[in-house]
């Protein structure tokens, strides 16, 4: 197999840089031509697609995350997989997948991780909690080192992006996500059912938007040079730059998650004393800054400010601060109001 790795190192000038920038906006315009009353979620998936990050998506049943994501593969280029978590699926499933010809011969084929070879760079595990924690683990590995190993060899995907949602709603035969597991999600993200009036009735009365595979030809392919997405994304990391008092200010938002109280949050029926168990991980930090970097990036900046930051605070803290039991079950009430006081009691630098 030819290597397509890339170096990440390489200069990229200003006006490649620039070039990128409004193929990135391409990107968001035309996902937005198949997918609409999602603005603010199409740019936080493209800041996660150039922060090189994986995402966990979640959203009600039909509420359109497949067709989503199928439109950023469209847009983005390269080659788009998904596969269903259910109980019986095994770690081997994801690698190869077995079955009798039609002469009665035993065969062996590539699994959905391995059949696209190094041109996957969308993958979407649906209901990844119905899967068991084999299955996730091995994930985890995908994720954290784009490649594994089989048949005595290894398979790297360089420019794959997972993308997962858990099912919320039924409680039977799911596997709760580990907290190593939510911690190599760069973000969590809620896709909400649109609630614009205009928006419904375009979804429900326009035929337009019954034909998922007939709308999303709506979406130009391959805007992106996708093969050097990596090199595009380090290149964005290096010319976005940061003052002392900006990083003064992540260090004390990184502080208050892991005390909150120190900073003066105050949750109504909640003691502030044992309700963290551990705040966010350096990991975690790191993809804050990575994604603020993108954002800044995208709205034409080469260096941060704090409205950046706070932009995606929720969503890549959010779920990187783990409660002690006792407040886990409270979670989906209490990790919003925990992070929009955090906000407020972090004092902004001017």
């Amino acid at each position: 197999m030819q290597d397509t790795r890339q170096d990440a190192s390489q200069p990229v000038s200003d006006e490649q840089l620039q070039d990128w920038r409004e193929r990135a906006l391409e990107v968001e315009a035309e996902v937005a031509a198949a997918i609409i009353g999602q603005q603010p979620l199409i740019r936080l998936l493209n800041v996660a697609v150039f922060a090189r990050g994986h995402v966990l998506l979640e959203g009600d049943v039909g509420v359109g995350k497949t067709t989503l994501l199928r439109a950023f593969a469209r847009a983005v280029g390269g080659e788009f997989e998904r596969v269903e978590g259910t109980i019986d699926l095994m770690p081997g499933d994801l690698v190869y997948h077995t079955y009798v010809d039609a002469d009665g011969k035993p065969r062996i084929e590539p699994g959905p991780l391995l059949r696209h070879g190094e041109r996957l760079t969308t993958f979407f595990f649906n209901e990844i909690n119905r899967a068991r924690p084999q299955v996730q683990s091995l994930l985890l590995r995908a994720m954290a080192e784009r490649s594994v190993s089989a048949f005595n060899r290894e398979y790297r995907f360089p420019v794959m992006l997972v993308f997962a949602d858990r099912n919320r709603v039924e409680r039977e035969e799911t596997f709760e996500l580990a907290s190593a597991a939510r911690d190599r999600f760069m973000f969590e993200l809620r896709m909400p059912t649109p609630a614009d009036s205009a928006t419904r009735r375009a979804l429900v009365f326009d035929p337009a938007f019954h034909d998922v595979d007939e709308l999303l030809q709506r979406v130009a392919p391959e805007v992106l040079p996708w093969k050097q997405m990596n090199v595009i994304g380090a290149a964005i990391q290096r010319s976005v730059r940061a003052t002392d008092a900006l990083e003064r200010y992540v260090l004390d938002l990184w502080e208050a998650t892991r005390s909150p109280k120190s900073v003066g949050v105050q949750l109504e029926g909640v003691d502030m004393d044992n309700l963290v168990l551990a705040g966010a991980s350096p990991r975690g930090v790191m993809a804050l800054t990575r994604a603020a970097r993108v954002v800044a990036w995208l709205a034409g900046r080469t260096h941060l400010i704090p409205d950046d930051v706070r932009a995606i605070v929720p969503f890549v803290l959010g779920h990187r601060i783990f409660f002690t039991p006792v407040y886990e079950l409270r979670r989906a009430q209490i990790a919003d109001a925990l992070i929009e006081q955090i906000l407020d009691r972090v004092p902004t630098p001017r």
